[in-house]
């Protein structure tokens, strides 16, 4: 009977968490409306990198798994507290016995309830242990999300920086185009009354055809990066401004930045953390082999249990001590030895951790160092070729030069004006990398004017809870999932 009332709850239930998800869904959209930015409206790099924040499921679902991390606490504490247990009986016998003094029938109807309770005095220091082990996890798992959050931000910043790049480089061809078709006009006509050849017509035709094949390449580049962009931060991208390389959070110098990665990375200070929590899981393991000492308390009450007895009742309290000798065949100490050498290999992830952020950290001051140097090769090229460009025009005007030489020079022009764009899109995601390794980028360091979700909230509301089924929180999340209709939790 219990499975089935469970199987018709079920559908009920499901029905309920359906509705309500629809209608935060459609809340959430209709915050969206006001949200996106409109056609009319500019948005900046910091703009994407808020809605990135508030969008993102990748973050979504480390939050998720940081708060079931905040149970382990809950679950350590609770080898402080009693352990109570209600059991009834109810039942019929009955004795049928045959003697020479006669025969004996008799029939009851004996029940009863009780109550137990088992309370941990010493448990050996595993209680603590574990609880200590278990905060010092939660940490690491902090580090974990924001490692996470870090990466949401810097793919971001790259999809915004890959949008801005494509953009101008789709406007540079459109103009190339436009040069191409203006002197294929210009070829013919000279063709038509003699000037040139017919050769000088055939090479601008073949250059204006590379030209749009040249811009249908480049929106078809914009489109994939438009598309990624939105995966990301979660909507289209509309009217993106060119942004400025984050000079702000960027280290005056690669020690200074080696000095604050190898300090602040979160895969650094998560693997401190997961030390920690190693080390405690081997104190917790070692007190498995001291003695324990519990508090137990009985109390019954029957009814019938005999012909002679209508009701009884007992009660108990017992103070145990188990000395452990040779527990579980010494599957403890090999257990022990196991966590030992556990704790060794976290001890190497730290030295693992700051090696991997020092030469990440070092990788990326070279890249923005390189890509720095880059565009003013880049800009000097762009003088260089503007001028040559005038020039062949010029001579070609005479009959000094070609007019292949004119397209080639077009050609070296257009090159460098992308090789520009490109190195500033580089420039960008090379400065973010570099924020990102040395462990401070955030919305909080970027500025970002978004509601910051706080893990401690989650963690303060139930490290220390003794009961309860719900999940709901106020800890900056938006979606509820145990509610029914009424709004409230299903409990």
């Amino acid at each position: 009977m219990q499975l089935s009332m469970i199987a018709q709850a079920q559908p009920s239930r499901l029905r309920a968490r359906l509705r309500s998800r629809c209608a935060i869904s459609a809340l959430l959209a209709l915050a969206g409306v006001f949200a996106i930015p409109t056609s009319g409206s500019a948005e900046t790099l910091v703009d994407a990198l808020s809605a990135a924040y508030q969008y993102s499921p990748t973050l979504d679902a480390e939050r998720a798994r940081q708060r079931a991390r905040d149970e382990d606490i809950a679950r350590a504490n609770s080898g402080y507290r009693p352990d109570i247990n209600l059991s009834a009986s109810v039942g019929r016998q009955g004795t049928w016995a045959k003697s020479p003094l006669g025969n004996t029938n008799n029939v009851s109807s004996p029940r009863g309830y009780g109550v137990d309770l088992v309370q941990p005095v010493f448990t050996g220091f595993q209680v603590t242990n574990a609880v200590n082990a278990a905060e010092a996890t939660d940490r690491a798992g902090r580090e974990t999300l924001r490692n996470t959050e870090q990466q949401v931000l810097l793919d971001a910043v790259t999809a915004y920086g890959d949008v801005v790049r494509d953009q101008a480089i789709v406007k540079l061809n459109e103009n190339n185009l436009k040069f191409l078709d203006a002197e294929l006009k210009a070829t013919q006509d000279r063709f038509n009354v003699g000037e040139v050849t017919k050769t000088d017509v055939a090479q601008a035709q073949a250059r204006r055809a590379a030209g749009q094949s040249d811009l249908d390449q480049a929106r078809a580049n914009l489109k994939s990066s438009r598309a990624i962009f939105e995966q990301v931060v979660g909507h289209p991208p509309s009217n993106l401004i060119e942004p400025n390389p984050n000079t702000k959070l960027v280290p005056r110098s690669v020690t200074d930045a080696i000095a604050i990665g190898t300090k602040e990375n979160p895969q650094v200070v998560q693997a401190l953390y997961s030390e920690q929590a190693g080390r405690f899981s081997v104190d917790q393991i070692r007190g498995e082999l001291l003695p324990q000492a519990q508090l137990e308390a009985n109390w019954t009450d029957s009814f019938d249990s005999s012909e002679l007895i209508d009701r009884g009742s007992t009660a108990s309290v017992v103070g145990r001590v188990n000395v452990p000798i040779y527990p579980a065949g010494g599957e403890v100490y090999a257990r022990l030895r196991q966590a030992k050498h556990t704790h060794i290999s976290l001890l190497q992830q730290i030295e693992e951790a700051r090696s991997l952020t020092q030469s990440q950290v070092v990788q990326a001051w070279a890249q923005l160092q390189g890509f720095k140097a880059q565009s003013e090769s880049d800009r000097a090229s762009i003088t260089a070729n503007t001028t040559a460009l005038e020039g062949v025009k010029e001579e070609e005007r005479v009959g000094q030069r070609t007019l292949l030489d004119v397209l080639n020079a077009q050609q070296e022009l257009l090159q460098s004006q992308v090789n520009l764009e490109t190195t500033k899109r580089n420039i960008l995601v090379a400065s973010y990398t570099l924020v990102s390794s040395i462990g401070r980028l955030s919305v909080s360091e970027v500025g970002a004017a978004t509601e910051v979700y706080h893990p401690e909230v989650h963690y303060e509301e139930v490290r220390r809870k003794w009961w309860g089924i719900d999940i709901t929180h106020d800890d900056g999340r938006r979606e509820h999932i145990d509610v029914g209709e009424d709004g409230k939790p299903l409990k």
